[in-house]
């Protein structure tokens, strides 16, 4: 099975925990690793730390899809921070996950990787920060799945985590957005190639999978940005510029993305609900007393303001601020160059009042 190992920086580091790890929904995985990557020189009290948490096909490589967001004076300066970003659970991209080979049978995971959640994500985040000596961290930050890990953070370890900014998610995965998660499951399933997820690395389920993609493009955009941008052009062959966007997005994907890592964060994502088996969810949002940045973007249609305005309601110590802009979901990867200032400016607020 394919590791993906082309796409993944040399400048990846690697921390192996050989203790078993127990998943939220009871699995254990006998071992793990993390693949990540580090920014700027920790302090001699590790405690300038920025933990950056990744969207649903991101990577560690934050300097890659996020590079925009690296500069002095930016929201990662590298001059005075202490930035690290792992590749979640789940993935492909050098941590634990579908492509990586179980130790129990010798063979990849494949469709029998467990079921995992956000929590999982988060735990074993933390299981790398404790080996890196690391108990404080000053701001997690991250969008769509990385907001979620963020607000998880926020929950979970509120004595490590000071304060945090997530963007573009909600506190519960929403049921439109689960049905548009398993629309896109069932393109991947629906592939001649899929095999119950054995495939081969030589015949994967590429046309599941780059329809999986085309479908996630359109909630990523707007209207908006789809009018303007396309319009009713058309491209070489009579196509529509829209669908030659649409298949070069699919393909690109599949190029670099293994389909039952799609379906088990996809999966994640839909179990996202924070409050689940912890009570009430406006006492558990009530329950994070550190300072919170909400960001929302107003053309966002998969994660509508409404959801990101309830967190800044219900979580005592959160603010929200507005991305006005018509790229829709993904504006956060867009214009970077505002995203930057609004981090850095949360975070020199929280630093400069002495917040954490």
């Amino acid at each position: 099975m394919r590791a993906y190992t082309e796409i993944i920086s040399g400048n990846t580091h690697y921390f192996d925990s050989s203790e078993p790890y127990t998943t939220e929904l009871g699995a254990v995985l006998p071992s793990v690793r993390v693949a990540y990557r580090t920014w700027g020189n920790l302090n001699a009290a590790k405690d300038n730390v920025i933990l950056v948490c990744h969207a649903l096909t991101g990577s560690a490589d934050a300097d890659a899809w996020w590079e925009g967001m690296f500069s002095k004076g930016g929201a990662f300066d590298e001059s005075e921070d202490f930035i690290i970003c792992s590749n979640v659970l789940g993935s492909c991209y050098g941590t634990t996950g579908p492509v990586s080979r179980n130790p129990m049978t010798g063979k990849h995971y494949g469709p029998d990787f467990p079921l995992i959640t956000i929590r999982d994500m988060v735990h074993v985040q933390r299981r790398l920060l404790a080996g890196l000596g690391i108990d404080r961290v000053k701001l997690a930050v991250g969008a769509s799945l990385g907001g979620m890990q963020v607000l998880e953070w926020g929950v979970l370890y509120p004595d490590v985590v000071q304060s945090l900014m997530a963007m573009g998610a909600s506190g519960r995965h929403s049921a439109w957005c689960i049905a548009q998660s398993e629309a896109q499951r069932q393109a991947i399933r629906a592939d001649r190639h899929w095999n119950e997820g054995w495939y081969t690395r030589e015949q994967p389920p590429a046309a599941g999978l780059s329809a999986a993609r085309m479908m996630a493009m359109c909630t990523y955009r707007s209207f908006e940005n789809f009018q303007t941008r396309f319009g009713r052009q058309y491209q070489k062959g009579s196509t529509f510029k829209a669908e030659s966007y649409l298949h070069h997005q699919g393909s690109k994907l599949v190029e670099r993305f293994d389909a039952n890592t799609y379906i088990a964060l996809t999966r994640a994502m839909d179990m996202h609900d924070l409050g689940r088996g912890r009570g009430l969810y406006e006492d558990v949002l009530g329950s994070m007393q550190m300072p919170v940045e909400i960001l929302s973007i107003n053309s966002d249609v998969l994660y509508p303001k409404e959801e990101q305005e309830e967190l800044a309601r219900l979580i005592p110590n959160a603010s929200i601020i507005y991305l006005d802009e018509p790229y829709g979901h993904d504006a956060f990867l867009i214009d970077v160059e505002k995203v930057s200032r609004m981090v850095r400016e949360f975070y020199g607020a929280v630093i400069s009042s002495k917040r954490v």
